[in-house]
């Protein structure tokens, strides 16, 4: 969906730079999406002295899926080749223990910089977030990381004490942490990219969304991106000046005991039982992004892979009226390229 138009031409009110030809049919081949940054969070990712790529995978669930280690090992293949400058999994990743010791491994040794996010589902089965600090090797459970210039703000969104609560998994930012992040917000130069595993905008929405959207909006000048997993949808929005980017699973989309099936051998789904409750994609999805001071842009390489047997469409599985079948819910990370507005 990029435009064909030269320099000076303005799509979605972003100044489009000039492609090739080549560069084009590539872009349009792997459905780039052009949007719009706020000024002035274009004007925060120009104080980075170079370009700063973070390599980005969510949701791998290696205790549901039976090929968790060739996922992450696609991963890991790749970010050898586009050598970020950190990588960091955005939870629901392997339950923190000696039995998934070596895809822990895989994904830390990777990069000198591995970092982890804690999501609902890693600490099912009895398993504790300070196992997920110990084993995974987390600062804490919500923390900050400087990757050259560029400001990671990991957040926690499995606090207790929603007012709303209505059973199941928090999805919740307690006070405690909110004036953490507030604290972090006002202290820190930016650029900022905030990072969580529950949405904080969009489908599936932690339960102080609006909270939460107003505090990042107070910062709007300083964050770049906000990026979570949870959702397993791929999807980018703008609330309040702020970018929110949901990043697909790397393994599936889950569809629920109602529309349970057999997508592999029968052999596949005795052993991981679980497998049949969702869709799974064909190969392993994860995302390089890139924050260039010099265009004021933010770069997604994304991944497209196919469903392996039937798609949530032909279960006839609804997952929610703000969701179409064939855009969000689908088994890609679309490249996109979040542009400066003109001035």
């Amino acid at each position: 969906m990029q435009s064909t138009r030269s320099v000076g031409d303005c799509f979605g009110g972003a100044i489009v730079n000039r492609l090739t030809r080549r560069k084009f049919l590539s872009a349009a081949t792997a459905t780039s999406l052009a949007l719009a940054l706020p000024r002035t969070s274009a004007a925060a990712i120009g104080r980075l002295e170079k370009p700063v790529r973070i390599g980005v995978i969510a949701d791998l669930h290696h205790d549901v899926m039976h090929d968790g280690i060739a996922r992450t090992e696609a991963f890991v293949k790749a970010m050898a080749t586009s050598q970020p400058n950190a990588i960091i999994q955005l939870g629901d990743f392997a339950y923190p223990n000696a039995q998934n010791s070596e895809v822990i491994k895989m994904f830390n040794d990777a990069h000198e910089r591995s970092l982890h996010v804690i999501g609902n589902h890693d600490t099912d089965d009895g398993h504790t977030k300070e196992q997920c600090l110990d084993i995974w090797g987390m600062p804490g459970r919500y923390y900050t990381q400087n990757v050259d210039g560029l400001q990671l703000v990991v957040l926690d969104g499995n606090d207790p004490g929603s007012p709303t609560h209505k059973g199941g998994y928090a999805s919740y930012f307690g006070q405690e942490q909110t004036e953490w992040l507030k604290d972090q917000l006002e202290n820190l130069d930016g650029p900022i990219i905030i990072v969580s595993h529950q949405p904080i905008a969009g489908y599936s929405a932690v339960d102080n969304a609006e909270e939460m959207q107003g505090i990042l909006g107070d910062a709007a000048d300083k964050i770049i991106l906000v990026i979570n997993g949870h959702s397993h949808i791929d999807e980018v929005l703008r609330i309040k000046g702020v970018t929110y980017m949901h990043v697909n699973s790397a393994s599936y989309q889950w569809v629920g005991g109602n529309y349970r099936h057999d997508s592999y051998a029968q052999e596949v789904h005795a052993k991981y039982p679980w497998i049949s409750y969702t869709c799974p994609y064909r190969d392993s999805l994860f995302a390089t992004l890139t924050f260039d001071p010099k265009s004021l842009a933010v770069g997604v390489e994304g991944r497209q892979s196919e469903w392996v047997g039937k798609a949530p469409a032909e279960l006839g599985v609804d997952l929610g009226p703000s969701l179409t079948n064939g855009e969000e819910i689908s088994p890609r990370i679309r490249d996109r390229r979040l542009l400066r507005i003109a001035k």
